[in-house]
Formats: C-alpha cells, sequence, structure tokens
C-alpha cells in the first residue's frame, strides 16, 4: 500500500489533435477496464473531475492546415488546464485520461502553473515513441498532438504557447522515442531536452535510462509531471494507440518506468494518452494502461 493519495480524475475526450479518428474514447475504454476500482484498490481515493469533451470532427472548423483545428485544440487545452488546476487546489493528484496528446498543452501549463508562485519549477518525463516537438512549420501533418512538448518549451503556436514556456528544458525527457521528424531533432539539439531512444534503452537497459530522467526531472524542481502516451509500448502488446510504431517498450519495460515514478515519492500529476479502442483488441490496450497506472500510484508487487 503506497501513501494515501486523493487523485483528481479528469477524463479529456479528444480526437482533434491527432490524424486519426478514435482517441476520444480512450478515457471510456479506461473506465470499462476498472481503473477508479484498481486505484481505489492501492488504497487512494479518487473525485470524479469530469469529462470535457471536444467538438466533434465531423462540426468542427480545420482551419490552418499548417495547425489543424487550433481553435477547438486551444480552447480544449484551456478547459484542462482549469480542471487540473482544481484539483490541485484541492490538494489532489491529478490523473488525466486522454485523449491525443495536445491535452497536454494543458496540464502540464496547469501543473506548472500551481507550483510556480511556490518558487517551483517542475519536470516533464515524456514516455512516448515520438518526441512531440514539432512546430507549425516543421510537422509533416499539421496535427497538434505532435507539438504539444514543443509548446510547453514555449516553442511555436503563441495561441498554445500563451507567450511564456511552462518548463525548462533542462528537467525534460523523452523515453522511448523512435520516430522523430529532422525539425524536431533540431529543436531537440538547441533546447538540450533529453532523449532517451529506443536505441539507448536497449543498449543501456531502461532502469538506468528512467533514474538520468527522474535526475533531470526532479533537479532543483518541486516534483514532475508524468506524461504517458500508449505508443511508447510496442504495438504487439498495445495496439489500441493513436500512432502505433514497431519496436517499442515492452510489459515489464514500461510497469518499472512507472514503478520509478512512483518510487521516486516525486510525482506531483500524471496523464495517460493516445488510447484508441477502435484500433484495440478485446480493450487489452486499455487494461494494460490501467495497470501502468496503477504501478505509477504505488501498486507493487510485493
Amino acid at each position: 500500500m503506497g501513501n494515501h493519495r486523493d487523485i483528481a480524475l479528469i477524463s479529456v475526450s479528444i480526437d482533434l489533435g491527432a490524424g486519426r479518428r478514435g482517441v476520444d474514447m480512450g478515457p471510456s475504454a479506461l473506465r470499462i477496464a476498472g481503473i477508479s476500482r484498481e486505484i481505489e484498490a492501492i488504497g487512494h481515493t479518487v473525485s470524479e473531475l469530469g469529462t470535457l469533451t471536444a467538438g466533434g470532427l465531423e462540426t468542427t472548423e480545420v482551419g490552418d492546415s499548417e495547425l489543424r483545428y487550433l481553435d477547438e485544440v486551444a480552447q480544449v487545452a484551456e478547459r484542462t488546464r482549469a480542471a487540473v488546476r482544481e484539483g490541485l487546489n484541492r490538494g489532489c493528484t491529478p490523473l488525466v485520461l486522454g485523449g491525443d496528446h495536445s491535452l497536454s498543452i494543458g496540464s502540464v501549463a496547469a501543473v506548472a502553473e500551481h507550483y510556480r508562485p511556490r518558487g517551483g519549477a517542475i519536470g516533464v518525463i515524456w514516455v512516448d515513441a515520438h518526441s512531440d516537438m514539432n512546430r507549425p512549420r516543421t510537422s509533416p501533418s499539421g496535427n497538434i498532438h505532435g507539438m504539444s512538448l514543443a509548446v510547453l518549451l514555449g516553442r511555436g503556436e503563441p495561441r498554445l504557447t500563451r507567450g511564456r514556456a511552462s518548463v525548462r528544458a533542462e528537467n525534460v525527457s523523452v523515453l522511448g522515442a523512435r520516430d522523430l521528424d529532422r525539425g524536431e531533432k533540431r529543436l531537440i539539439g538547441e533546447l538540450g531536452v533529453r532523449v532517451f531512444t529506443m536505441s539507448e534503452i536497449d543498449e543501456r537497459g531502461v532502469g538506468p535510462c528512467m533514474d538520468e530522467a527522474l535526475e533531470r526531472a526532479n533537479a532543483g524542481t518541486a516534483g514532475f509531471h508524468l506524461s504517458f502516451d500508449l505508443d511508447a509500448l510496442d504495438p504487439r502488446i498495445a495496439p489500441g494507440v493513436g500512432t502505433p510504431v514497431r519496436g517499442g517498450l515492452t510489459y515489464r519495460e514500461g510497469h518499472l518506468v512507472c514503478e520509478k515514478a512512483s518510487r521516486s515519492g516525486r510525482l506531483l500529476s500524471l496523464e495517460l494518452v493516445e488510447l484508441n479502442p477502435v484500433l484495440d483488441d478485446r480493450n487489452q490496450t486499455a487494461e494494460l494502461g490501467v495497470g501502468l497506472v496503477a504501478s505509477a500510484l504505488g501498486a507493487t508487487i510485493l
């Protein structure tokens, strides 16, 4: 039994930031897989802060092809920010269920804002097959979910960055990357974000890589936010994701990442994103996601 936490559960049903339909149904699949029950079984309390729903693809303006659905994505990020702030103000640990990765633009901003007046920066560990560090002019697709980490670092569309960075590059790591665009590689180098690629994880082991990511996330910060994109996992165990890429983290590696996040005692908030039940096989990816969240919140084998 881990230390008791009040968990503020927030669902964000959005797939407009992604190129493929279906991840807006991710939160429902996680609830069907018993996420609240699982969290309570560890000894935490779950407070429902509700579901934020984006406009439907059919009725929403696409707008600029470099920033598809910008208006609606910006609005959902803003509503996510307000919900996460509310959870933090109540003294809860926010757990955000997604939805596509554009929701992080709101969630991480909220955590950063909450700790800033207390003099603390926050760290971010971004577990993802992608670095999500495109900008409108470098993005091959114009899908905003591939820009969210750049936005949080203060780069990209001003309507999304709102003129400031939420996190500093020296406190940010991407874990599990295996599909980076040219413009992203340039920005990674320029800002000094640490990217642990799958080949580095293969060579060194996920444990040492996660330890290093934790060290960065906790250096001079109030703690860190864990943003877990299920496409970081190998599609053979997690087929139900927005943008699958072969050769990802195994079941055990995914759990070790989450257990280490928990054991660090510095986890401020977390989110699980890009679950696409339409592509899933008997809700197995959702069930795996529930298990990962449980590990991050202190469920242990022994």
